[in-house]
Formats: structure tokens, C-alpha cells, sequence
């Protein structure tokens, strides 16, 4: 598998159309991969970064704060704004899904549960340093290191999103998509981001069902993605030579070292 880091930023780029409140959209027929708004934003700059830091060895902090910094306009929220303006940054406590749209090369390198946890975590803790924003990086790095490995759908429900979201374990997309809204929380997103694996057919299926929840589009279908490719195996060409034409070189060079450390 090659690509690997591109499973988040497809769904960062795909959803990023829809993430306003005037463009958010209900009507999974409707949404096209990729629209003439769509653009990479702070969740592939982040994605990205955590991996530059594990494969050259980096401090997570500091790269997760230079990244950003060389893409003010990617669309951060305030708070992480304000972690960005200082040259000291420290932790927020924050609870929001920044935390697991972040964290998918935890799944991919890690060789162990234990390890993958860990390194989830430290994904996580220069920002979000409150149990709910860790347990948000770690049930999802979880999910694609379970899927990398072989396990089914069914495992994935019952020993990841029942442990960690059991508010969600026992919906159906259809249950909730009616009535969800716009939640930038963890415990709002990443369970109803993996229920839009759960139930799809296939990568592009998956990013659609997450980007026409009409919420948080962009970061649920970031998070939904990795788990989808972890589980599918594939991603259509096409759709990775467009998204690949939206980052800047040294997200390319990210990219091609992560996979090469992978080597999955």
C-alpha cells in the first residue's frame, strides 16, 4: 500500500467544500470528490506534520507548531491559534476533534496496540492533554491499526467503537444522519466517523457518507479515510493524483518517506 498519509488529506480536501455552514450538505447523491472549493486544510497540515515527526524523529510539539505556522490561513480554530502565536506553546486541554483527525500515522507506523497508543498520545498531548481529546487519537489510530492488520468490521465495532464511543456502538448511519449537526468535539465525531466506515462500501463511499452527515465534513471524513483505506486496501487513482496536484513539496516528501518507513 503507497499513499498512506493521502487517505486523510482526500478526506480533508473533499470535505473541506462543505465545511461552511452554507455549503454543508445532506444529500450523500450531491457531493462531488473533489468540488471547485476544495482545498487541503489545518487537518492534512497537521496529519502531516506528526508524521514528519515520527519518521525524522522531531520533537511533536515544536513540528506540529512549525507546520502551522507556515500555513496561518489553513484554517485553524482560535484556541489553536493562539497555541500557534506563542513561541512557548503548552497544552489547552483541549476536547475537540483536532486531536483525531491528526493522529492516522500513529495507526500506520505502529507495530504493537501498546505502541500505538503511546504514540497516538503524543500526538495528541502538545494541544489536547484532556483524557476525552487523547481517547478521541487514540480509539482512532486503534481502528486503522486493527484494520491494517486484517480485522473486520465487526471487530472494529465491538472492541473500538464500543469501548471508547459506546454512546454510538449500536447506531446506524441512518439512525442519526437526520438530525446530526455541526459538533467539533471528539466525542461528537469520532464515533459517528466510524460508523461512516462501518457502513460503506468502499474509500470514495466512506468520504461521502462522512462529508454528507452536514457537520464537521472536512475533519469527519479525515478521520473516516485512514480507516477506510486501512480496511479497503485501495483508493482510486484518479482521486490521489488530483488531491496529490493540491500539497506543497514537502508534504510530497513527507508522503514518499512515510510510506517507504511503513513499507506495508
Amino acid at each position: 500500500m503507497k499513499n498512506l498519509l493521502m487517505s486523510a488529506a482526500i478526506g480533508d480536501i473533499a470535505g473541506s467544500a462543505y465545511e461552511r455552514r452554507a455549503h454543508r450538505i445532506k444529500d450523500y447523491d450531491k457531493v462531488k470528490i473533489f468540488s471547485s472549493r476544495a482545498h487541503f486544510t489545518d487537518d492534512t497540515v497537521l496529519t502531516f506534520a506528526c508524521a514528519e515527526a515520527f519518521i525524522e524523529h522531531l520533537d511533536m510539539s515544536m513540528n506540529l507548531w512549525k507546520c502551522a505556522n507556515e500555513h496561518r490561513h489553513a484554517g485553524f480554530g482560535s484556541k489553536f491559534k493562539l497555541w500557534m502565536a506563542n513561541h512557548y506553546p503548552r497544552p489547552y486541554r483541549s476536547l475537540g476533534n483536532g486531536s483525531a483527525m491528526r493522529c492516522s500515522s500513529a495507526g500506520w507506523l505502529a507495530g504493537s496496540v501498546e505502541e500505538c497508543i503511546k504514540m497516538a498520545t503524543e500526538t495528541a498531548a502538545p494541544t489536547h492533554n484532556r483524557p476525552e481529546g487523547i481517547k478521541g487519537a487514540v480509539a482512532t489510530a486503534l481502528a486503522i491499526f486493527h484494520l491494517k492488520n486484517g480485522a473486520s468490521k465487526e471487530y472494529i465495532r465491538e472492541n473500538i467503537l464500543n469501548e471508547y464511543y459506546p454512546d454510538w456502538a449500536n447506531l446506524e448511519y441512518a439512525a442519526f444522519h437526520d438530525e446530526y449537526t455541526f459538533n467539533s468535539t471528539c466525542a461528537g465525531s469520532v464515533g459517528p466517523a466510524m460508523i461512516c466506515f462501518l457502513e460503506s462500501k468502499d474509500y470514495i463511499d466512506c468520504i461521502k457518507l462522512a462529508i454528507s452527515l452536514g457537520g464537521d465534513a472536512d475533519t469527519l471524513a479525515a478521520i473516516a479515510g485512514p480507516m477506510a483505506y486501512a480496511f479497503y486496501k485501495k483508493m482510486p487513482d484518479a482521486v490521489v493524483c488530483q488531491a496529490i496536484k493540491k500539497l506543497p513539496d514537502w508534504m510530497l516528501h513527507v508522503n514518499d518517506k512515510f510510506d517507504e518507513v511503513c513499507n506495508i
